[in-house]
């Protein structure tokens, strides 16, 4: 009974897309490359695959990002399934969108563009094949939304940051300005950054100190059920 269930039904296809966000020089960055198969091959299209029989899409998403990047165990969240019946007209498929956020003074330059990949500022973004333009509005709506309750900027900047180069990171995710002051009164006063007796001196004599992400700090507070309003909803609105 449960074959008959099965036999005959449609062939659909399932994929992942992933948005892989990074930054850069204070610019958010976006990698996609030149799709090689048809239709479309040859246009700028973010980076996939097929889910293989053996594995999940977070799976097959963690595959492609270790294929393109050489890197694995990056912050990657699955952000919704994109199943409109016209969507791609190479075949019924249903692709599951996944964000990443990475560091890109991380990842391996030359294994990127041995896939003809490419970095690009969000603002100069080539137009995308199929729906991946809607993906990345998705996913750029859902990191400032995540962003408000989750330090997602420590997974962008270096491991060794400056408050003004944290700050700047929100201000180009949020698209607005903070006030200096408040901004860093804020994150000091959530007790998850760690100051070093490190300077950065690149943009002064003086410098400025160099801070790292307690992850550990961090995850014994949310262990205790404390969501952390890094902002207010009119901070960023």
């Amino acid at each position: 009974m449960v074959k008959d269930w099965y036999k005959g039904g449609d062939k659909v296809y399932v994929a992942v897309d992933c948005i892989i966000f990074g930054f850069d020089n204070g610019i958010l960055k976006l990698l996609v490359f030149k799709r090689r198969v048809a239709p479309f091959e040859g246009r700028w299209s973010l980076i996939g695959s097929f889910v293989r029989p053996n594995e999940s899409s977070s799976e097959a998403s963690q595959r492609v990002l270790k294929e393109i990047t050489g890197l694995d165990n990056i912050y990657m969240r699955e952000l919704r399934a994109y199943s409109e019946v016209d969507r791609d007209p190479g075949a019924r498929c249903i692709s599951i969108g996944q964000y990443a956020l990475i560091r890109i003074d991380e990842h391996d330059k030359e294994l990127v563009e041995s896939y003809g990949a490419k970095w690009y500022p969000l603002d100069e973004l080539p137009s995308l094949v199929l729906d991946h333009e809607r993906m990345v509005a998705d996913a750029l709506n859902r990191l400032r939304t995540n962003a408000q309750f989750y330090p997602i900027g420590f997974e962008l900047l270096p491991q060794k940051f400056t408050i003004p180069q944290l700050q700047h990171l929100y201000e180009v995710i949020f698209q607005k300005e903070f006030d200096s002051r408040n901004f860093r009164k804020k994150l000091l006063s959530l007790g998850i950054l760690k100051k070093l007796d490190e300077k950065d001196k690149s943009s002064s004599k003086k410098g400025a100190f160099l801070f790292q992400f307690d992850s550990n700090k961090y995850k014994r507070i949310r262990k205790k059920g404390f969501s952390i309003p890094l902002f207010k909803n009119q901070d960023v609105l």
